[in-house]
């Protein structure tokens, strides 16, 4: 089969939707495809807590917070910690997006009828250097209707262009290669797919009942990253992390394979910063998965004492919420893929959230009576079913509980009691004062002067050995794989570069297949709500540009 289209987008994510959307809206013919079937539209965004990164909005400032661009551009850039000649784009991609989370950005998803929570969450909050990594202010605003949330407006535009045909979905088409014609992209061909009815999320057939072959005078891959490849993630895991982890959970479905990056990259666009990704420390195994090996990330507030697998506690500035990948590589030298978090029940009322549209009904549902819970006694809903169910979590009224139930969830018996009791004991005698020497509870006490964290985030200092806060709870935390950071390269456009650095005319790059912008605009480090941020920026930039060229 043969068709003429001006754009065909290859992934119907969120950078998908929002450049199919861009194109269409130009008064432009669009092919939207995508190998999974029509349930699965939106991609991971669907699944995401739907936060998203902005500079001095009004719900910061309604919040006491003093943000600016220059100051957002400070914590970027102490993130991102370009050091590659690569970086050239990548930089200016960073510059662009700052620009555009501090200027309109906002107003133009408020335009579509998005809305944010009023209170700002706190993620990422560093390494403990003013020019170093993490959000020096709260930045981090949830949608309200989470993952689901973001992605209607762009759905809602494509399928009203869909309606009046400038737009045609072609899901369960599988894009095998790119048609390169005197050095420029002139379509895609591939494999149609049997048709699947499995749900959101589940793993769908690879059966091919036939073949397609489109053309266009212009493509924008836009199909996402490597987190559901494990045996990639390993074999582009850096050096610089450790040694790749034997066991992790997945984080997103196993769709995102990272095919169409080999493949583009084979039609002659350049990859860069492969090496860089991001992978979370606080993955639970769902008790109640979705997709295969199904791994959700806590949320955590800053008390949690958290240690490696042999009961060592971790040093500043690694305590929960601040440093990801700082936290990553120290514990990758423990020799375990996991560690812990011993908590009480008061800390976890307060200060767990779970990631992910399905784990937060009152927030996806916008169910205000539910959102209400959050601030009465007893921890949310979906907190408590893990407490209860998740092979994770160990809960005891005493520490020598607490101990034989870590050492039986642990690989083997590796946490003593007495030296345990020694640490917290140390830990606690810190409470006594308003002031300490110790950095995690010097922490805690600066997060509750922000009033969000006070109000629905941090609990108040307390003793862990207190009866009073319990009962006693550990976690075992798993790696979780999430992003790439790196990817295509890409001007300012959207254009895919070579390796000369000249654009491959006819081809453009959205999302996180190029890293989210420019081919890794976060460098190293993410300072959170920038992924589905980076889709929307990078897919509307792709899309006006194609629209524009054809």
């Amino acid at each position: 089969m043969k068709e003429i289209a001006d754009v065909i987008v290859v992934g119907a994510g969120l950078a998908g939707l929002t450049a199919a959307a861009e194109v269409a809206d130009a008064g432009k013919r669009a092919v939207l495809l995508d190998q999974e079937p029509e349930q699965s539209l939106g991609g991971q965004a669907f699944w995401s807590l739907g936060g998203l990164f902005l500079v001095d909005s009004p719900e910061q400032r309604r919040m006491g917070i003093k943000d600016s661009r220059a100051l957002a551009m400070q914590d970027w850039l102490g993130s991102a910690q370009f050091d590659r000649d690569e970086d050239r784009w990548p930089r200016r991609w960073a510059q662009a997006y700052v620009d555009f989370a501090a200027g309109e950005k906002r107003a133009w998803l408020r335009a579509m009828g998005h809305r944010v929570f009023p209170v700002v969450g706190w993620a990422e909050r560093g390494d403990g250097r003013a020019d170093g990594h993490g959000n020096s202010v709260p930045r981090f605003h949830i949608t309200w209707g989470t993952g689901p949330g973001i992605v209607e407006p762009f759905e809602r535009r494509c399928r009203e262009h869909a309606a009046t045909g400038r737009l045609r979905f072609a899901f369960r088409h599988q894009v095998d290669d790119l048609i390169v014609e005197d050095g420029a992209v002139v379509g895609v061909r591939g494999t149609v797919l049997e048709p699947s009815d499995v749900e959101r999320g589940k793993a769908s057939s690879r059966r091919g009942v036939g073949e397609f072959e489109l053309r266009a005078q212009a493509v924008i891959v836009t199909s996402g990253g490597i987190g559901g490849n494990h045996d990639l993630v390993r074999r582009t895991w850096p050096a610089r992390l450790g040694t790749p982890p034997a066991t992790m959970v997945a984080g997103v479905p196993a769709h995102v394979d990272g095919r169409m990056l080999a493949i583009t990259q084979d039609a002659g666009a350049n990859v860069i910063n492969p090496d860089r990704m991001w992978h979370y420390v606080e993955g639970l195994r769902n008790w109640d998965p979705i997709w295969e090996n199904h791994g959700i990330r806590i949320l955590p507030g800053p008390s949690s004492l958290w240690l490696d697998a042999t009961g060592k506690r971790l040093p500043a500035p690694y305590f929960p919420g601040f440093d990801t990948l700082g936290t990553l590589a120290h514990l990758r030298r423990t020799g375990h893929d996991y560690s812990w978090f011993v908590l009480t029940q008061k800390i976890i009322e307060k200060e767990f959230a779970l990631s992910g549209s399905e784990q937060n009904p009152d927030l996806t549902g916008k169910d205000l009576k539910l959102l209400l819970s959050r601030v009465r006694k007893g921890a949310p809903g979906p907190i408590e079913a893990f407490k209860q169910h998740g092979e994770d979590f160990v809960v005891a009224d005493d520490l020598a509980g607490l101990v034989r139930g870590m050492n039986e969830v642990g690989d083997r018996p590796l946490i003593v009691e007495a030296e345990l009791r020694e640490l917290i004991e140390q830990r606690d005698r810190e409470i006594d004062n308003a002031f300490t020497k110790d950095a995690q509870v010097t922490a805690i006490r600066g997060a509750r002067q922000y009033r969000g964290d006070r109000l629905i985030r941090v609990a108040a200092p307390h003793k862990l050995l207190d009866p009073k806060a319990g009962p006693l709870i550990a976690v075992r935390l798993n790696i979780l794989t999430r992003k790439t950071l790196g990817g295509l390269e890409t001007d300012l456009d959207g254009r895919c570069l070579t390796a000369a650095g000249e654009p491959l005319t006819g081809l453009y790059a959205a999302g996180e297949v190029n890293g989210f912008g420019g081919g890794g605009m976060m460098g190293y480090n993410a300072l959170e709500g920038t992924f589905l941020g980076g889709c929307l920026f990078s897919g509307r930039t792709a899309g006006r540009a194609a629209a524009r060229a054809v």
